[in-house]
């Protein structure tokens, strides 16, 4: 049991029913979880308002309400008004899991791009340093041995705290977390202080109902992180940095590659050959040294960038930086699979025409003896995103093969007719296999010297979604059993 003054500590709140001298048994923001003598948080969200079952969670049990407005309830149960129920929970969820995060070093990475790519980086290099560090991300939290699959980019706030609380006990004594817009938006990720707040780059995304109301709201989210973490970093390079940082509350420093940044690369140099593609670059500004990674193109060097960046502050040897920008690799993100000398074949999540044509450009860089792109697009989404990523592939690939994504409650073939209409307008070529074990088979089997071929749209993902049911297909596996029946 613990006291409902102490969960309220930090917080401005009104007693307006009950008594505030009670204890409660467990903070619940879901009324189908709540326990007797549980806190409840009335939430407000897209679909629901918890305020609508206060009374309903009462005769389930729950002790103490906290709202934003009037509710039904007993006479007896204590009732705390609040400004805003989010950022009431964040706190109370940092108070109740024993506020862990003063025993941690929190890393926090926003931006449209590279968020993931980075955390694992960062991790990466922590690791080889000797830290022991947790991952909070897109695809999946990481708790010493553990991993938890990700329902959201950035957890709601009693989760982060949850797992804070579970990191600490697992031993780490840093985390590394993905921040999305909608997190700071939703006060997520109150109730703690990010020691590092990181800032890579931004573009028009997330805008629409239930998001951003425009690219202005969306901007001023992404700063919401300078004014909640100790030392900031940000990409200077973006045209929007400033607006970004402005009124910031924490210390600066900036990376870039084509300004005058407090850390640049410099001197890049494109390295390929037998199935790896890479890039080489010069530190300089507050470090001074050569550096390599193992992922292609300019935004690599940017993210590669960033983890140096924030790696610095831990006081990492540059030997350890150099050998874990070399090693690190992250699931589904320009992910190299060896399956020959002769051409290179790699795993990306590009969903969208803008995460591809940045791909397909990065990779026509390395000039390859083609460049073929295999992808589909997922059911029960915008058919312009079709459209969209067909002319870009017709475009920009040499050969692209349509398959299946995740087709959910579509034909696969109206999907892939929908993509062929975007290639038309281009004189790309292309073949149609509507099975992506078979299309992926296709690809490998064809594969010609000095090839680069892609699979784009999946990523980490480890299923298809077809009529509401997650088949397993991970890509990696379809690899290993293509490669097992040619041998």
């Amino acid at each position: 049991m613990t006291g409902l003054k102490d969960l309220l500590k930090g917080l401005e709140y009104e007693c307006i029913n009950g008594n505030e001298d009670v204890e409660v048994s467990e903070v619940v923001n879901d009324s189908g979880k709540v326990t007797p003598e549980s806190l409840f948080i009335c939430i407000k969200g897209a679909k629901a308002d918890g305020h609508d079952f206060a009374r309903q969670v009462v005769e389930a049990g729950a002790k103490v309400l906290v709202v934003e407005k009037e509710v039904p309830c007993k006479s007896d149960t204590t009732v705390i008004k609040v400004k805003d129920t989010r950022y009431a929970m964040a706190f109370i969820s940092a108070n109740y899991f024993g506020n862990p995060a003063e025993k941690l070093k929190i890393i926090g990475i926003t931006g449209t791009k590279g968020k993931t790519t980075t955390t694992y980086l960062i991790r990466s290099i922590l690791e080889q340093a000797g830290h022991n560090v947790g991952l909070i991300g897109t695809i999946e939290i990481i708790i010493g041995d553990e991993h938890i699959h990700a329902q959201n980019t950035t957890p709601e706030s009693y989760l982060i705290q949850k797992y804070f609380r579970q990191m600490v006990d697992a031993g780490c004594d840093t985390v590394v977390m993905e921040v999305s817009s909608q997190g700071l938006m939703l006060h997520r990720t109150q109730g703690f202080v990010f020691d590092y707040g990181i800032f890579t780059n931004i573009e028009p995304d997330h805008i629409g109902p239930n998001e951003h109301k425009d690219f202005e709201d969306y901007l001023s989210c992404k700063g919401l992180l300078f004014k909640q973490c100790r030392v900031g970093i940000a990409n200077k390079d973006d045209a929007h940095w400033e607006s970004v940082t402005k009124g910031h509350t924490c210390e600066l420093e900036t990376y870039g590659i084509d300004t005058d940044a407090d850390l640049r690369a410099v001197n890049m140099e494109l390295i390929s050959g037998k199935g790896k593609l890479g890039v080489a670059f010069d530190v300089r500004g507050l470090m001074d040294f050569r550096a390599e990674t193992a992922a292609p193109g300019k935004f690599s060097v940017y993210n590669a960038l960033t983890a140096i960046a924030v790696c610095r502050h831990f006081g990492v040897s540059e030997d350890a930086i150099q050998k874990a920008l070399l090693n690190a690799k992250v699931k589904g993100r320009i992910e190299l699979v060896k399956v020959s000398d002769d051409f290179t074949l790699m795993i990306d999540y590009a969903h969208n025409a803008m995460a591809l044509e940045s791909l397909l450009s990065t990779l026509k860089e390395y000039r390859p003896g083609r460049l073929v792109c295999l992808f589909g697009c997922g059911g029960n989404r915008s058919r312009i995103r079709r459209y969209e990523m067909g002319e870009v592939s017709g475009k920009l690939a040499d050969l692209t093969i349509i398959t299946s994504d995740n087709p959910r409650d579509e034909e696969p073939q109206d999907i892939i007719n929908d993509i062929k209409t975007g290639i038309a307008k281009t004189d790309g070529k292309y073949i149609e296999i509507c099975d992506r074990k078979e299309a992926i088979a296709y690809a490998i089997e064809h594969g010609e010297p000095g090839d680069i071929i892609v699979l784009a749209g999946k990523g980490h993902e480890d299923y298809q979604e077809i009529k509401g049911v997650k088949y397993p297909m991970d890509e990696r596996d379809i690899i290993k059993d293509i490669l097992a029946k040619r041998r």
